[in-house]
């Protein structure tokens, strides 16, 4: 007989601008930092206990600003800083895709480009997640697009960095906050809550 598991709600988080702050084009490990309010962020969520995720576009792939293989160092970095404010990430997605790329294996329309939903669906699918109960947050519209076409609910850190503000569908964030610390805290308010953590 087989025992099904029930799903999980999560945490995505965007890389640039929302968890780190936002280095165009950087994979120099030692220049990552967290973005303000991310450490205090980090402890909600470790306290929550619920599975972290990164969901970052990272076209400098296909554009030829950086290989495939210099993200492995960035990845390793990125799960020590998280591991340093007393929480893990469970999984991180990038897509190195760009249809107006010049690196012939990562030119093309793909599913996993934010706003598509692609890497959240993966990470779902391959972490038994349940989208309809999670949150991912981003500093830019289309990842509240890319939370909301994979049944998510989406957050949106107004910090200056989402310049374009183009209106559509599934474009109007959920949340909007000032930064990580207080999209955590809003996660925890919310009415439907994310988990039944004890008091």
């Amino acid at each position: 007989m087989t025992i099904m598991k029930s799903l999980r709600p999560a945490i995505f988080i965007d890389k640039d601008g929302t968890l780190l702050d936002d280095l165009p084009w950087n994979v120099d490990p030692r220049r990552m930092r967290l973005a303000p309010g991310t450490f205090d962020a980090l402890r909600v969520f470790a306290w929550l206990g619920v599975p972290l995720f990164v969901i970052s576009n990272q076209s400098g792939v296909a554009l030829g600003k950086f290989t495939r293989e210099a993200l492995d160092p960035v990845e390793a970095r990125l799960r020590a800083l998280v591991k340093e404010a007393g929480a893990e990430l469970a999984g991180v997605y990038w897509c190195p895709h760009h249809p107006q790329g010049i690196v012939p294996a990562y030119t093309r329309r793909c599913e996993c480009r934010k706003p598509a939903p692609g890497m959240l669906l993966r990470a779902a699918r391959e972490h038994g997640i349940d989208l309809a109960r999670s949150w991912f947050i981003g500093d830019m519209l289309d990842d509240v697009e890319a939370g909301h076409r994979a049944g998510c609910r989406s957050v949106l850190v107004d910090n200056g960095n989402e310049t374009e503000w183009l209106a559509g569908a599934g474009r109007e964030p959920d949340i909007v906050v000032k930064d990580l610390h207080e999209a955590a805290r809003a996660i925890v308010e919310a009415p439907a809550r994310i988990t039944e953590h004890p008091a």
